[in-house]
């Protein structure tokens, strides 16, 4: 589990395509001494499992699957990742539960100024957007952050210089993909609803 608040803007420092998959060295910041083999970190709201370390980062193999439901496979070296290690019992907990399982990628449909903030608005697939709830709780590439408004399968969110700054949000512009991890409140709702 995690929190969606990004402890680290990480850079992939390798990609090593595979049969069946990929692996990416990942370069962090944080102390490489703290991470145990079989650790969970969230990449890019990807919960990914650490398999080895390597100088100043980790490694991680991602599966076919994987990266075909999510922005994974459109990494190459250099690009920056925003990284999340998981929640221990007793942390802070100061986004909201995210489970690192990607639900769709959503489209960046539009990037403005609103006063010292970035205004972005993202296309989600059909279907999604039901989930996705004004003054809710959404995930983008691993991002804990507010709705601020729904609408024609869209939704927008403010985005603070601070965030900007310490994420990949800085790079973000029209027409990049996302990953996106619904509340999961509001999945296991509809779940429920569904079934009823």
């Amino acid at each position: 589990m995690f929190t969606g608040i990004i402890t680290d803007l990480g850079e992939v420092a390798a990609v090593n395509v595979r049969p069946g998959g990929t692996r990416f060295d990942i370069r962090t910041g944080y102390n490489t001494q703290t991470i145990d083999i079989g650790a969970s970190i969230a990449c890019n709201g990807c919960c990914l499992t650490a398999v080895s370390l390597v100088k100043n980062g980790f490694t991680v193999d991602v599966s076919r699957e994987s990266l075909d439901r999510t922005t994974l496979g459109t990494l190459l070296e250099g690009s920056k990742i925003n990284l999340e290690r998981s929640l221990k019992m007793g942390d802070e907990l100061g986004g909201h539960l995210v489970s690192g399982h990607i639900d769709c990628v959503a489209t960046v449909a539009e990037v403005r100024s609103d006063g010292d903030s970035s205004r972005f608005t993202f296309k989600v697939p059909a279907g999604f957007a039901r989930f996705i709830a004004e003054k809710g709780s959404v995930t983008v590439d691993g991002v804990s952050l507010t709705v601020n408004e729904v609408s024609n399968g869209s939704f927008g969110v403010n985005i603070i210089p601070h965030t900007c700054a310490v994420t990949t949000f800085g790079q973000l512009k029209h027409g990049h993909k996302v990953n996106i991890e619904i509340d999961m409140l509001a999945r296991y709702v509809a779940r429920l609803l569904n079934t009823a």
